[in-house]
């Protein structure tokens, strides 16, 4: 059975969408970004909501940029094959390959996929993960930590939810970011 994996940047102070916008500066350096190009790579579904998805959407085109670096170009490939699922009622269509649109989150369904699939999951975006945690779906949680305050925003973890987790690896990076696994116990 696949893993569903909530994984977002998040602030210090726990927001992955900050009031203004910025959640700090940190996850884009090379280093950064070809680490969790690794780590995702054997995923094989991405479940978004609709403004998750139209920020990454970018990596459908992201290999016709001019001067592409290596580590782009490869993120942009792994993103092109794997299924992409877009929960929203307000998206009239999709402008990226293996994608289809729901127009709700269905946990049964969710629980589906993950028991048929031979590759681990990501469900992305504060507001459909809340939906995932609430209905306990998600089996790990992948915290990018900026060295910002943000003091209000969107958090990582929804209101109202109390979970029990366990570290399983973590890492410092040169910029300043910290990136944290947990496992639901």
């Amino acid at each position: 059975m696949a893993k569903l994996i909530y994984s977002m940047i998040t602030s210090l102070d726990g927001y992955a969408e900050a009031a203004d916008g910025d959640l700090g500066a940190g996850a884009e350096v090379q280093e950064v970004h070809t680490f969790i190009g690794d780590i995702f790579r054997p995923v094989r579904t991405f479940l978004y909501g609709r403004r998750m998805y139209e920020t990454m959407v970018f990596w459908q085109t992201a290999h016709t940029l001019p001067d592409v670096p290596p580590h782009i170009l490869q993120y942009a490939r792994d993103w092109q094959a794997a299924e992409k699922i877009v929960y929203s009622t307000t998206l009239e269509s999709v402008s990226s390959a293996k994608t289809r649109i729901e127009r709700t989150f269905d946990p049964d369904a969710v629980r589906r996929l993950k028991a048929e699939s031979d590759s681990d999951l990501t469900v992305d975006g504060p507001n459909l993960a809340a939906q995932a945690i609430a209905a306990g779906l998600v089996d790990e949680y992948h915290l990018f930590i900026t060295t910002s305050v943000v003091g209000g925003g969107k958090r990582f973890f929804p209101d109202g939810v109390r979970l029990d987790l366990q570290l399983v690896e973590e890492r410092a990076f040169d910029s300043g970011l910290i990136y944290a696994r947990y496992r639901t116990r």
